[in-house]
């Protein structure tokens, strides 16, 4: 029990120190992006630290599952070189009964990113999204779901358009009962449109069996009232910024994320993205686990110092293929190629089967 927490302390000390250095080299890399990408002139140095800060910690938590692997090679070349693994194996202490300790650590870890470091990710994603735009001041668009329907948000400087819709289409690009509020720069209600339906065109909402009522004007707003069977809305909205207006799945909390798809749903939309990022999230834990087996199978067994290095590229080019391999299913989960828990599971699952099957070899070979 005290070698266990012994070797448990050892294990979380060597992730956190990994886990720092990939941390600032992201924040470092994340400056220069954030510098090419504004002016720096304009935005300034606390506008760029500021944009920096809130994208780092989404950065840094997509490469996780590498990060825990270069924290296991580390862990355990320094149990090797300093023979504490070879005094450890010596005492007949079984591989499974070695590995437990680092391996639940690995396992904690993955539960305590989905637990806290998601919500973290997602807050920090969503107000990096409002200052970029803010910063780059270009025309901005947003899309709220509640139990009334579907709410968007389109326009800039010279005014915002507010719509409001019962059902959309899995895209958000023909909408069903439908309504338009328009509001000047300065907040002022413009007018009111009531449609039956809206498909969005080439620069404009094309609406079908609308009425338009005139609200910035003295007279009656009822009388002034005008029925069209066809009417053109300017938009400077495309299919894809809408798709961006759902929001991407890793700026919403693993906890709020059951109630979004449900609302998506109802609303007609396609929750296929969220869904499988939920569950991603959920086999976070099972891939750290996964990573922290391939990084601890090379070093389960003494074989040398003129072939650990040959050992530990080995280990770094199959933690990098598996990642490559999970990121590689959730792509094709997320375009519906292939179910979404067969995306999300499967990988890690794989891993730590093949992983254990080295551990296995190595151990009675």
């Amino acid at each position: 029990m005290i070698l266990d927490l012994y070797l448990a302390r050892r294990f979380l000390t060597t992730f956190l120190g990994v886990f720092g250095v990939f941390l600032a080299l992201s924040f470092l890399i994340g400056m220069v992006e954030q510098i090419r990408r504004f002016d720096a002139g304009e935005v300034g140095f606390v506008g760029i630290i500021k944009l920096t800060l809130l994208n780092t910690p989404r950065e840094t938590s997509r490469i996780l599952p590498l990060i825990m692997t270069m924290a296991t090679l580390t862990f355990f070349m320094s149990l090797a070189r300093s023979s504490e693994l070879v005094v450890i194996r010596s005492t007949g202490r079984s591989v499974y009964r070695t590995l437990f300790a680092p391996v639940s650590v690995a396992f904690m870890i993955g539960v305590g990113a989905v637990a806290i470091l998601n919500p973290i990710v997602a807050s920090t994603s969503n107000q990096y999204e409002i200052v970029a735009a803010r910063n780059a001041e270009r025309a901005s668009s947003f899309l709220s779901l509640s139990r009334e329907g579907l709410w968007l948000r389109q326009g800039g400087r010279d005014g915002q358009v507010v719509i409001r819709a019962a059902r959309s289409n899995l895209d958000g690009t023909i909408l069903s009962d439908v309504t338009f509020f328009e509001f000047g720069p300065d907040g002022t209600p413009g007018y009111r449109i009531e449609a039956e339906s809206a498909t969005l065109g080439s620069g404009a909402w094309q609406l079908g069996s609308a009425k338009k009522w005139y609200l910035d004007t003295p007279a009656n707003p009822e009388r002034e009232s005008t029925v069209y069977a066809e009417l053109d809305v300017p938009t400077g909205l495309t299919a894809s910024r809408i798709r961006e207006s759902f929001g991407t799945p890793n700026s919403i909390s693993i906890w709020e994320l059951p109630d979004f798809i449900d609302r998506l749903e109802r609303a007609g939309l396609s929750p296929l993205r969220h869904r499988m990022w939920m569950n991603m999230e959920l086999a976070l834990p099972v891939m750290l686990t996964a990573m922290a087996l391939v990084g601890a199978g090379i070093f389960m067994r003494h074989t040398g110092y003129r072939r650990t290095s040959t050992m530990v590229i080995l280990a770094l080019a199959l933690g990098f293929a598996l990642h490559f391999i999970r990121n590689f299913a959730q792509i094709l989960g997320e375009n519906g190629q292939i179910p979404v828990l067969l995306a999300a599971w499967c990988p890690p699952v794989a891993a730590i089967m093949l992983t254990a099957g080295i551990i296995l070899n190595l151990e009675y070979r």
